[in-house]
């Protein structure tokens, strides 16, 4: 099974990737740009057929390793292949 994890800052939390990325937008002109946050992605093969089973572990990786829960939220979505 494949999970895709999206790990994003929480609201509030300072994103100096995001304001540099959405001052190179304003310099490229495309002004229409209101605010960039930026996140990271992450696909993870995972063996097990359970989708709550694998959700789970899935969370524990997320607060365990992938996200700083402190200051970021993580999200799943599992896709069966």
């Amino acid at each position: 099974m494949l999970a895709k994890v999206y790990v994003t800052l929480k609201n509030g939390v300072l994103d100096p990737q995001g304001k540099a990325i959405l001052g190179s937008l304003h310099a490229m002109d495309f002004q229409s740009a209101r605010d960039v946050r930026v996140g990271k992605y992450l696909e993870i093969e995972v063996n097990g057929t359970d989708p709550e089973l694998v959700r789970s572990e899935v969370a524990e990786m997320a607060k365990k390793l992938l996200a700083n829960t402190v200051i970021e939220n993580y999200r799943i979505e599992l896709v069966n292949g």
